[in-house]
């Protein structure tokens, strides 16, 4: 086949310089696959890309466009995009990126599907769309963003003064509604959910906190993730690993395993997605986050526990493609 991998521009900007690009170029090679590579963007501008894609005329899209112009918000558009100019493309629909992509939409879903995931209040400059039944403490989010964009050690705030200080400082800096969220104290896994109709649940990674800087609230901030300036560096970065956990409870893990399928379904996704669990003390498992065509580094949480699974990094990324053609083919 001709692929074309899709990205956007700042996926080709530090921090950090993603080799995403690279790594799934090879791997699509090893499959003995034309491949190309179309910017979507270039200054905001859709123009240039839509004539790439044209030219280039792709069997299949790779999509991991995970914004548009910066935002991440407009990540459901360039899938809504290749649907008009009628290209098939790897990963989920505009409708599957757009409840996914916006976390009070995700949770609203999830509700309504009886999945549990934790009591929250969406606020915008002083107005509630829904709120549910909080306490202290709560952790403060921008719901539009990824990454763990806006979320830091402050985000974990444990009286009214910081809450509303936290609110102003999102909205003032993201201009969008801020999701307020009961937070979970415990365990922090992630679940890769891999397939469509007959979707399967990968190996389950674990969130290690175990040299986190005393004091500071364990979750996976923007500083634990990428590191203090996104270049890998500082204790947040240093304090956390992600680890395939020992001896954990089988009945445990089936649950894990059963509520990531299930939110994959409720929110519509395709092809391949990861699902982040919060697991309190007392064993409840609270869905905290719906990850649409999630990171596909070599490295990454998704393609380690695919490789767990039994399926090397070409493997893997050969899979989400006939998923992808098989959508298409029916």
């Amino acid at each position: 086949m001709k692929v074309v991998i899709l990205h956007t521009l700042d996926a080709l900007e530090p921090p950090p310089m993603d080799p995403v690009i690279a790594q799934l170029g090879d791997a699509v090679r090893e499959l003995d696959h034309d491949i190309g590579t179309v910017v979507i963007d270039r200054g905001g501008d859709v123009t240039d890309g839509v004539g790439a894609l044209r030219r280039e005329q792709p069997d299949l899209v790779f999509n991991i466009a995970e914004s548009f112009a910066g935002k991440s918000a407009l990540e459901s558009n360039v899938a809504g995009l290749l649907n008009l100019l009628g290209l098939r493309y790897t990963g989920s629909s505009p409708a599957g990126l757009l409840l996914a992509g916006d976390k009070s939409l995700t949770k609203k879903v999830l509700m309504a599907h009886g999945i549990q995931t934790p009591q929250a209040a969406t606020v915008f400059r002083g107005a509630l769309d829904f709120a549910g039944e909080l306490t202290f403490p709560v952790i403060v989010k921008p719901p539009q963003e990824d990454a763990s964009l806006g979320i830091s050690a402050a985000s974990v705030v444990h009286g009214i003064k910081e809450l509303l200080e936290r609110i102003h400082a999102l909205q003032a800096e993201y201009r969008q509604p801020v999701l307020v969220e009961q937070f979970i104290e415990g365990r922090e896994f992630y679940v890769g959910v891999l397939g469509n109709a007959n979707a399967e649940a990968l190996p389950v990674i674990e969130m290690d906190f175990i040299g986190f800087p005393e004091g500071k609230p364990r979750i996976a901030s923007w500083e634990a993730k990428w590191g203090d300036d996104g270049d890998g560096s500082g204790a947040e970065y240093a304090g956390t690993r992600s680890i395939f956990p020992v001896s954990l409870d089988a009945e445990l893990e089936a649950r894990m395993k059963a509520v990531a399928l299930e939110a994959f379904h409720a929110l519509r996704l395709r092809d391949y997605g990861r699902i982040d669990l919060r697991v309190s003390p007392s064993g409840e498992i609270y869905v905290i986050e719906v990850n649409p065509n999630c990171y596909l580094e070599r490295e990454s949480e998704f393609a380690r526990a695919a490789r767990e699974h039994g399926l090397s990094y070409p493997e893997l990324c050969g899979r989400i493609m006939e998923l992808a053609m098989a959508r298409y083919a029916r």
